[in-house]
């Protein structure tokens, strides 16, 4: 019996969907293989250019670079993330989630980037906060009481990032669950459907996050002065900014009509039409992105003269989130004390 274009359409847009996949995972770990293989040392810089390769390249100290590689795989994950999307606008829900999930990581990633250069650096951290200025809460929160310096800021300002890194994905499984429910309604802003009450909680978790990264900044600047933190808190900042209220813009455009139903195009509905707005606008911005990382997260003051190790080993090692469940472990255990 001859197959119908419905037919067709129904079984060759998963297949697409999992050969993408495939080849992020196997060809990538293939690169990073050949690169490994590669006899000429002194030009390995000519054999990956990207960002995150050279770093795997020269992976010279794993403590700082390893949460720098992690933040750099956010441009490759948004651009591919949020091609599907507007390529296959029936799952945006679904590859858009977890975009929003890496997210959260990327900002937890920071966090242990700057606390494992201070760790290096000044191996007293905690007894030199402690004579240090106190240091007042910023607004809006500036009528609170100050944390106490040393060990009591460093924990809260991690607690309040790592926060975000288990609402987010808490609250990208509700809204799974909500889109199956049909009661979602992403874009849409409106006190009967679950996105307003989820964008809400997720915006203020996030807000959180980043005042805690502000918050240690200002108590630790002088000693983050040589990394040049600022440029790099921007770089993540303006991404995961930029990224959520744009979305909240685009919303607001579609409640005010502006975006209409009477212009879907090949979309199923306006609220289609609002999600591959910003899966287009985000797939622009991962360029300039990708350009703003390679200078502010640059490979070079890794490199040694004498270096040892494999290119394959560094890539591996990146995979390896113990030191994120020691974390989490680590934060729940004082929060029940």
């Amino acid at each position: 019996m001859p197959c119908t274009c419905g037919n067709w359409r129904r079984w060759i847009r998963p297949l697409v969907v999992c050969l993408y996949v495939a080849l992020l995972l196997v060809v990538l770990p293939l690169c990073v293989w050949e690169l490994q293989k590669s006899e000429v040392r002194q030009n390995k810089s000519n054999i990956c250019r990207n960002t995150p390769g050279t770093h795997l390249v020269h992976y010279t100290q794993p403590e700082l670079q390893k949460p720098i590689i992690r933040i750099l795989w956010m441009v490759p994950i948004y651009s591919v993330d949020s091609w599907i999307a507007l390529r296959y606008p029936r799952i945006a829900i679904y590859v858009d989630t977890c975009r929003e999930c890496y997210e959260a990581y990327v900002i937890y990633n920071f966090l242990i980037f700057l606390l494992n250069y201070l760790s290096n650096q000044y191996p007293s951290l905690v007894l030199m906060l402690e004579v240090q200025e106190q240091q007042k809460h910023l607004p809006p929160l500036c009528c609170c009481p100050p944390w106490a310096m040393g060990e009591v800021l460093l924990f809260r300002c991690k607690l309040g990032v790592l926060q975000y890194t288990v609402v987010r994905p808490v609250t990208t499984v509700i809204a799974l669950v909500c889109q199956l429910c049909g009661v979602y309604d992403e874009g849409n802003f409106s006190n009967r459907n679950a996105w307003t009450y989820l964008v809400l909680v997720n915006n203020i978790s996030q807000l959180f996050a980043m005042y805690c990264l502000v918050l240690l900044y200002k108590a630790l600047k002088d000693e983050l002065s040589q990394i040049r933190p600022v440029g790099k808190f921007l770089c993540v900042k303006m991404v995961v900014f930029v990224s959520f209220w744009q979305a909240v813009l685009i919303a607001i455009l579609v409640k005010v009509g502006v975006i209409s139903d009477k212009h879907t195009w090949d979309w199923d509905s306006v609220e289609a039409v609002a999600t591959g707005l910003q899966d287009f606008i985000i797939c622009v911005e991962m360029f300039l992105a990708a350009i703003a990382h390679h200078y502010s997260f640059t490979y070079k003051p890794y490199i040694l003269e004498a270096e040892e190790g494999s290119c394959f080993d560094s890539f591996m090692a990146m995979w390896d989130v113990s030191d994120i469940r020691a974390d989490i472990s680590e934060q729940v255990q004082h929060v029940g004390e």
